[in-house]
């Protein structure tokens, strides 16, 4: 793999003018000058930030007292050791999809869905993520963003690990943005084989027949979805498939003649009560979509609650998963 300079947000403008112009020009050429600037400038602007002008006003991920509290009131309550054990229990889920027009090639492929993998937070969670990899069948597989613990500060470790789970995956590998992941990511992603959809399609063939498999950059932060590029390439009648890290794009999905809709973000609350109901979702959405399979208008969906964890490494009636999804004709 590649070897990429070490990037925060403190010292992005301290780091040799060389080396910045070689990564700049590099995102440039890839992304366009538009959204390679815009995605870095956000970047820059908000890391740090509690209280933001953005899209969501509280951002619980910066404050950095917030995991001290959690960890402390689950303490208190004595669920700390168990809430840690679910942390670094993955399991393997398996969801079958019913899909009106789907090619009778495509009847049993299976989609293995990762997300909000937060593959740095420790080595407990990166093992546990990559053996339950490990264990499953699948004929292709997509990752739909948040790679990274933090939202700002070093990429070296996220990327290290997911390229130990990049060793472990077998064929193609598709994946989103999201809103913890900088866009410094995207060049060693795709040298370690992770082709990383930014507002683009790709046409997956199997025995002559195609669906189209598009992926938007991240929506719930930075704002630069474009499902006009992303969509673009899709052929008429063509069933499609999109990758968001976030569900709060359903609407303009399921109008854009999207079939399913595979995201992340919510952790499914990742402290649930009793029956797997969310205290919090961070995300602007109705709560039927924050976890698992859900149906809007023609689309259907599913929102991982996904494998690793945000802001402290708890969970709480709401288990880490990986998904494997079978399609079938409706």
């Amino acid at each position: 793999m590649t070897r990429h300079a070490r990037v925060d947000r403190s010292d992005l403008p301290l780091v040799d003018s060389t080396l910045r112009a070689s990564l700049e020009a590099r995102l440039e050429a890839r992304l366009g000058r538009v959204h390679a600037r815009t995605r870095l400038g956000i970047e820059a602007d908000h890391a740090s930030q509690v209280f933001r002008r953005a899209r969501s006003v509280f951002h619980p991920e910066n404050w950095y007292s917030f995991p001290a509290l959690i960890r402390a009131g689950l303490r208190l309550s004595g669920l700390h050791g168990r809430a840690r054990r679910n942390a670094h229990t993955v399991i393997a889920q398996h969801n079958a999809i019913r899909l009106a027009g789907l090619p009778a090639a495509f009847a049993g492929y299976r989609i293995l869905h990762l997300s909000d993998l937060h593959i740095d937070a420790s080595e407990a969670s990166a093992h546990a993520i990559i053996e339950a990899a490990r264990g499953v069948e699948y004929d292709l597989c997509v990752l739909t963003g948040d790679y990274r613990f933090l939202t700002s500060g070093e990429i070296e470790p996220t990327l290290h690990n997911l390229e130990r789970l990049r060793a472990s995956l077998a064929g193609d590998v598709y994946a989103v943005l999201g809103n913890h992941d900088s866009v410094l990511m995207l060049p060693a992603l795709e040298d370690m084989g992770i082709a990383v959809l930014m507002n683009e399609g790709v046409v997956i063939e199997r025995e002559g027949q195609r669906i189209y498999l598009a992926g938007i950059d991240d929506a719930h932060f930075f704002g630069v979805e474009n499902f006009e590029k992303a969509l673009a390439d899709a052929h008429r009648g063509a069933l499609t498939v999109l990758l968001s890290h976030t569900p709060e794009v359903y609407r303009q999905a399921a109008h854009s003649g999207v079939a399913l809709l595979l995201c992340g973000h919510t952790h499914g609350g990742q402290l649930c009560l009793p029956g797997r109901i969310p205290l919090f979702l961070d995300a602007r959405i109705p709560r039927s979509l924050g976890r698992g399979a859900w149906r809007y208008g023609d689309m259907l969906g599913y929102t991982s609650p996904g494998a690793g964890t945000s802001i402290a490494e708890v969970r709480l009636n709401c288990p880490a998963e990986i998904t494997v999804h079978t399609l079938q004709p409706a």
